[in-house]
Order: C-alpha cells, then structure tokens, then sequence
C-alpha cells in the first residue's frame, strides 16, 4: 500500500453538535482525524457507539457540513476537497467518484423499485435500456422477487428496501463507496452476497470504507481496522494504518 497513492485523505477533522433545545449543550464526536484511504482496500471504522463512525462517513459524502478540517478526494484526475466544493461540484462527485449505501433507504411514493435502483445509472447518461438489464441482474442476485420490481418500495419490509438500497449502491461502479452498516437487517444468505459485491469491488479498485457491527461480517471483509475511539488515534494509528 505504501507504493499507492491514496484517494482520500483526511486532515484534521473537527465535528460537534451542538443541541439548542438544551441549552446550547455541545457535544464533541471528531477531534483532530487524520486518515488515509487507498484503493483496492477496505476500511472498517470500529470503536465504540458515539465515537463518529456513521458521522465520518456522512462528512466524507458532504451530508454533514465539515467546520474543520479537509477531506481531500481525487475526482476525475484533480484532487478536491469535499469540506470546501460547491454543490455542483459535490453533486459531480457522488455522482462519479463517491457511493453511499446509508442505514435506510429514502423511499419515493410512486417510483418503482427497478428505476430507483437504475436512477444512478441514468445519471450518467447510460442508455436506460442497458441500465434496466443491469438493474434486473442487481435486483435477482439479491434475492428480491420479480414480482415487486415494478412496485414502490414504500410496501416493502426493512430487509427488502435495505437490499434496494444496495443493490442502487453497487449497481455502478465507484472508486470509493461507503457502507454505513448494510448488511445490519439482512440475512445470512443476503449477508454473504453483500460481502461477496464488496469483495468484488475492493478487486476492481474501489476503496471501500464501512461500519459494521456484525463481527463475523467484518472478519469476511478482511479488511484493515481503523479504530476511532480517541486511543487509537493519532499519528501511530495513521502510520500503522498507512503501512497495512
């Protein structure tokens, strides 16, 4: 990994929130985060619940405003900093650069589960009709009955919108995707091939970044640890980090 450069970079990284309705109450959740991500890795955020692990990803995909701090992130051949890029320019990014598979699925009354998992296709100009082949395969490897495919997912059970929610999140190919506990409704069977499209992925390239609960889920990603409870921070996390 040394011989690679990376395609994320993390500076400095300050987040809190700041709840107004108690007074103001501040609550501290990223100090100071450094990072670095490569491709053809994947990265599991571990530490405890509170320590920033979805917020970092949030942050990282520009859902979170980033007050301190550079999330530097090589997007088409010129290196960008997420923290800083107009909405445009964010918006060219998660469409081409960037994949987030979040903890729920933002159902559309009146969208039909094919062309929700198709829609990021589409937005880069791929022909519908191939998009629709390529969704159709998505949509049977992971196991949602072809019955339901025309239908809006506002009917569905949790496990059958979180496996559309993964399912529009693999269906492109991206050089960094985050997870934020996608196998965390799922089934063995649904669990396996969740790891298997990571697996996939990491092969082609991708840089995959994810928090999983599910022990036995991380140990089937093998991928590197990045602990982020204040002790496994620093400059030696970094350094150990970047060695692995």
């Amino acid at each position: 990994m040394n011989n690679m450069d990376a395609i994320l970079t993390l500076i400095n990284l300050h987040k809190d929130f700041i709840f107004h309705h108690q007074g103001g109450t501040r609550l501290p959740v990223l100090d100071n985060f450094s990072m670095k991500f490569y491709p053809s890795c994947a990265s599991i955020l571990t530490g405890p619940s509170g320590v920033g692990k979805s917020t970092l990803l949030r942050m990282i995909y520009a859902g979170y405003r980033t007050p301190k701090g550079k999330i530097l992130i090589r997007h088409k051949g010129v290196t960008v900093d997420m923290a800083a890029a107009p909405p445009a320019l964010v918006y060219d990014i998660r469409r081409h650069t960037i994949g987030y598979v979040s903890q729920f699925l933002r159902v559309v009354p009146r969208v039909s589960a094919l062309d929700t998992v198709i829609e990021p296709l589409v937005a880069r100009g791929v022909a519908e009709s191939k998009a629709t082949v390529r969704g159709k395969e998505m949509l049977a490897r992971l196991r949602i009955p072809e019955n339901l495919w025309a239908l809006s997912a506002t009917t569905f059970s949790g496990g059958e919108q979180q496996r559309i929610n993964i399912a529009r999140g693999f269906i492109a190919p991206y050089p960094v995707m985050l997870l934020d506990e996608p196998t965390a409704s799922l089934d063995s069977k649904n669990k396996q091939t969740v790891i298997n499209l990571i697996t996939e992925s990491v092969d082609a390239g991708t840089c995959v970044i994810g928090v999983f609960h599910d022990k036995s889920d991380q140990e089937k990603i093998k991928g590197r640890a990045v602990n982020m409870a204040p002790a496994g921070r620093g400059p030696q996390a970094e350094k150990q980090a970047a060695q692995e």
